[in-house]
């Protein structure tokens, strides 16, 4: 009973600590996620509303008073 204890203690420290080091790995790459959501949405953003072309350059400049 006392050796089964041990390694039924050993045992949950183990997986305990393995869903740690999983749950370590998914945090980092959040803010890795989070930009490319942020890149995308400006992208698409883009897309659905493109930039109005620049004013001709032959316009004569105002004159100056």
């Amino acid at each position: 009973m006392d050796g089964s204890a041990i390694i039924i203690i050993l045992a949950i420290a183990g997986v305990v600590s393995v869903l740690l080091f999983a749950i370590k790995g998914l945090l980092d790459q959040v803010p890795d996620v989070i930009e490319s959501a942020s890149k995308a949405r400006d992208s698409w953003q883009r897309f659905k509303k493109p930039d109005v072309p620049p004013p001709a350059d032959d316009e004569e400049p105002p004159l100056a008073a």
